[in-house]
């Protein structure tokens, strides 16, 4: 553990303060995400962490239109993934019903999970450099109404 925190400590001294600077990260209801960079180029991946989520309500982790107030995000990259390898959409939860049981990825201690997102600049008919798109985590479909759990960190196309 203290070679790993030494190591990340150690890049993240050597990297110049712009790369430091375009680290991003969003907080609601006591979780938070975290992307290296909002802005980027069409089909680029970036890895999301997550950290301190409540293991007990399952989460989207996807790239999505953002919504109107109030409302989920969608439509999203991704769709229903029904092989549990996507890369634009994830189900993570650590207590899904019987037919998600291994379609979820369960989080890891801390309520944490770390998974690659494509971002697009197409989302179905939506155009993310005309409509705001994001990085989004909201709680799952046992879930469905709770906005709680939602976090948006809104993404640049360049």
């Amino acid at each position: 553990m203290f070679r790993r925190v030494s190591l990340v400590l150690a890049i993240a001294i050597a990297l110049p303060s712009s790369a430091q600077a375009a680290t991003s990260s969003l907080s609601g209801n006591g979780a938070s995400i975290t992307i290296a960079q909002k802005v980027l180029a069409n089909n680029a991946k970036v890895v999301v962490t997550g950290k301190n989520f409540d293991e007990t309500v399952g989460i989207y982790l996807a790239f999505c239109v953002v919504p109107k107030s109030g409302q989920a995000p969608t439509p999203c990259g991704g769709g229903v993934n029904k092989s549990g390898t996507g890369e634009a959409s994830y189900w993570i939860s650590s207590n899904p019903p019987p037919y998600g049981i291994g379609l979820a990825i369960p989080f890891t201690a801390g309520g944490r999970f770390s998974e690659v997102v494509q971002v697009t600049r197409k989302i179905g008919k939506f155009d993310c450099k005309k409509v705001k798109c994001a990085i989004t985590v909201r709680s799952d479909h046992l879930h469905e109404g709770d906005r709680s759990h939602d976090i948006f960190i809104p993404i640049t196309i360049k």
